[in-house]
């Protein structure tokens, strides 16, 4: 009988043992994910979910190291953006950058690189073929000039103004360099309706910080984007 209680006692004694391991590991589960959801959150824009400027550029490089010359860099500008913040308020133009965030995620994928790069500026690296590259582009444009519908049924009218450079066109894997030159198309191609795609020539157009020098937010030098 002694020996049966004693090995009971072993029995109860590991089961505790055991429980009380498991409670610092469950807690430290808990910070974990809460640690994680965190750094996401400081990862992302919360206003179009889309990356902020550091952590879009760092999986940009990824991507066009990834998938090298078929990669296309997409610079994209909402055309009219403060009339709709001077004309319909704040809250529409947040719908408005909120839209555009999301449509461009749909359009890219979960495994392209969006980002809000300052205001209303967005880019997005993405594995693009080249036969496949024009109709895509033009369907973004499409995208990006549907209406939006405000929850309050308001419907606001948007646009928007699309570049993109490709490594096989301007010799060049350089995420700066690209940015630069699609940025450079998109003003060619500004208010035009239609996505541009650079040449060579874009490249020599002077910049700051990956864009079109004159920009807002390119007195920074250092950064991709």
């Amino acid at each position: 009988m002694d020996s049966v209680l004693h090995h009971r006692g072993r029995i109860g004694s590991r089961t505790l043992l055991l429980t009380t391991a498991a409670v610092p590991l469950t807690g430290w589960a808990v910070h974990a994910v809460a640690l994680h959801k965190r750094l996401a959150a400081t990862r992302k824009d919360p206003l179009t979910g889309l990356l902020r400027r550091d952590a879009y550029t760092a999986r940009a490089r990824r991507v066009l190291a990834r998938h090298g010359d078929s990669v296309t860099v997409v610079m994209v500008d909402a055309d009219h953006f403060k009339a709709v913040n001077d004309t319909m308020g704040h809250p529409a133009g947040d719908a408005v950058l909120a839209a555009f965030g999301a449509r461009l995620t749909a359009w890219a994928g979960p495994r392209a690189a969006h980002g809000r790069l300052e205001g209303d500026e967005f880019a997005v690296v993405l594995e693009l073929p080249a036969d496949r590259r024009a109709q895509r582009l033009q369907q973004l444009v499409r995208m990006l000039h549907t209406p939006v519908v405000l929850d309050d049924g308001r419907t606001v009218t948007v646009a928007a103004s699309v570049g993109a450079a490709t490594p096989g066109v301007l010799g060049t894997r350089d995420l700066t360099a690209l940015q630069r030159a699609a940025d450079a198309a998109l003003y060619d191609g500004k208010h035009s309706g239609r996505a541009v795609l650079a040449t060579p020539a874009h490249t020599t157009v002077p910049s700051v910080n990956g864009r079109r020098a004159g920009r807002p937010g390119t007195a920074v030098w250092g950064r991709a984007a």
